[in-house]
């Protein structure tokens, strides 16, 4: 894309911006209290407003909006994509309520799922992937529970990771942009457009969540975000002819996909129940070993800057080599873990929650 063609999309954005900064602002002067009292798994000791994140959705509704009215290019009269926002709308407002009434885990479990039917009720399912060594397969019914199993998983993965001060709003701004510039080189529109609202929400969102927090994401933000994130991955596996691979979003998410799925089979695997409240993902682990909190949102940012050097690399390779992208952050994210390990030990901190 030319500069010349850019700009307009980067004076949007800006307004965008700005939108989701002024609902932020409104949601501090007429908040909805996080009690650190009621919730082991938060970091703060004093109430603090939460719910920031609908500054984010609204910017990226507002987005759609206008893109559903003016740009034929992006295809968002299809009915995958028109579904796919009604689904994230739903599951924005679940959530907003489960920042205000704190509902069972089961009960935003099964929003998830409900939105994430909606979505493939839509036709946005991957039906086949083209893998490297193999060539094209076809999922068949797989295809159905592979979709469901991720937009969920995606859903939680940055749902849990949303604990500390700008971790998860400053490593997904690196990640939606970084996802706006490989989705505009491939010349997959949709998904940059969709890429570019979510990277204006949250560079208006993230000011007022740096450390120390002035307000949380919340639900209504970490739950959209992870959701919108992984039907952006589906559709980057369903259309051919942008040439983008479902490999790409994950890897930009890898560090948040690797801490929550390595708590979640280590909490398993000692007998808690994944639903309980808790502090020991990596990430609460090392600042609670005595790392700052800026600290860690740094070294979470560094891995998202590495993630997304690697997914601008990944429609270069070549096929052979594609598959191999996912080594360099595995090895980063399992030195990340000795590390932490190793803190954990050094202060006699426990792996379990407490």
């Amino acid at each position: 894309m030319r500069l010349g063609a850019f700009l307009p999309h980067l004076g949007f954005a800006v307004m965008l911006a700005l939108l989701s900064a002024g609902v932020v602002r409104l949601m501090i002067a007429f908040p909805m209290l996080d009690d650190p009292a009621r919730r082991l798994a938060t970091a703060h000791k004093v109430p603090t407003p939460k719910g920031g994140g609908l500054g984010i959705v609204l910017a990226f509704v507002a987005g759609m909006v206008v893109l559903y009215g003016t740009a034929q290019f992006a295809r968002i009269a299809d009915p995958a994509f028109i579904g796919t926002i009604l689904a994230a709308i739903a599951i924005a407002a679940v959530a907003l309520l489960d920042d205000l009434k704190d509902f069972r885990f089961v009960v935003k479990l099964a929003a998830q799922a409900g939105a994430a039917l909606v979505a493939m009720a839509s036709g946005l399912v991957v039906t086949r992937l083209a893998l490297p060594w193999i060539g094209v397969v076809d999922l068949g019914i797989a295809g159905p529970l592979l979709t469901l199993f991720w937009i969920v998983a995606c859903t939680n993965a940055v749902n849990f990771m949303d604990g500390m001060d700008g971790l998860v709003g400053g490593s997904l701004l690196v990640a939606c942009a970084s996802l706006c510039f490989i989705a505009a080189g491939q010349e997959a529109w949709f998904v940059y457009a969709a890429a570019l609202f979510l990277t204006a929400g949250l560079v208006g969102y993230l000011p007022f969540n740096l450390h120390p927090a002035r307000i949380f994401m919340g639900d209504v933000g970490s739950q959209f975000l992870g959701f919108i994130l992984a039907v952006l991955a589906v559709a980057c596996a369903r259309f051919d002819t942008a040439q983008l691979s479902f490999l790409i979003v994950p890897l930009l998410l890898f560090a948040h996909l690797f801490d929550t799925g390595f708590t979640l089979l280590r909490r398993i695997a000692m007998g808690e129940r994944p639903s309980t409240p808790h502090r020991t993902h990596l990430y609460q682990l090392a600042q609670r070993s005595g790392l700052s909190v800026h600290r860690v949102a740094a070294i979470h940012g560094g891995f998202v800057l590495f993630q997304a050097g690697l997914a601008l690399a990944f429609p270069h390779l070549e096929s052979w080599a594609k598959p191999l992208v996912v080594l360099p952050p595995l090895a980063v994210q399992l030195a990340w873990l000795a590390y932490v390990a190793h803190r954990v030990r050094r202060e006699g901190l426990s792996w379990r929650a407490s």
